[in-house]
């Protein structure tokens, strides 16, 4: 018989409800939880590239400005609040689970374990986890799923950050390697450009050959 998840405290009454940056970290803490890791991915999306996921415990005694989901920020703040995270967190764990695993699984799945990669490289290992989305990750510590957390909780926007950052440099680079896709703009995205790239090249090795258009056009 699989093991049960171990359960999460009633901390948080009205998720929607407007709260300073780490108050939801700081409820957790005055709980028992020394330790309050956000984690969030990037690149679910996208028909080319790796899903990256980021870990971060926050240090409760910094402060973050400008940090936030990572969706609603320009790049040029995204690299700002980057480099401020990583000035200023305690931990931070990374998680990359690229085309072909992508492909075997499926894109929840490898979601799912680029989370629990990330999670398994913190040091210091984390007491809680916090998140984003509405499903938990299969890792056995203590935790909870928080709709739009990137945006309500600072730990996983903080987490959606440098998620972000990481992949997309990462596609940039991989736009060097096959310019004719413009992998360096759209990131792998499914934009007019890069369908009428596919059209014209086909897919290359980072190509998600399970997700549409692709799949439809490799046949059944």
């Amino acid at each position: 018989m699989a093991a049960r998840k171990k359960q999460t405290p009633a901390l948080f009454p009205d998720l929607d409800a407007p709260d300073p940056p780490g108050a939801f970290e700081a409820r957790l803490r005055a709980d028992g939880a020394g330790r309050v890791a956000g984690v969030d991915e990037a690149g679910r999306g996208p028909l080319a590239g790796p899903v990256v996921a980021a870990a971060v415990i926050l240090d409760e005694t910094e402060v973050y400005p400008g940090v936030g989901d990572s969706k609603q920020m320009d790049p040029a703040s995204r690299e700002k609040a980057f480099w401020l995270i990583l000035r200023r967190a305690r931990a931070v764990g990374l998680g990359l689970v690229g085309q072909a695993e992508i492909d075997r699984i499926n894109i929840l799945q490898a979601s799912l374990k680029a989370m629990v990669l990330a999670v398994s490289r913190l040091n210091p290992a984390p007491d809680f986890l916090l998140i984003d989305g509405n499903m938990p990750i299969p890792a056995d510590v203590p935790q909870r799923a928080v709709k739009q957390g990137d945006r309500l909780v600072l730990s996983i926007g903080a987490a959606s950050v440098v998620a972000k950052v990481v992949r997309d440099r990462i596609m940039a680079a991989y736009g060097c390697r096959y310019p004719q896709y413009g992998f360096d703009s759209h990131k792998g995205y499914g934009t007019k450009a890069h369908i009428e790239a596919l059209d014209r090249y086909g897919p290359c090795p980072l190509h998600r050959m399970s997700f549409r258009p692709l799949r439809s056009a490799s046949g059944p």
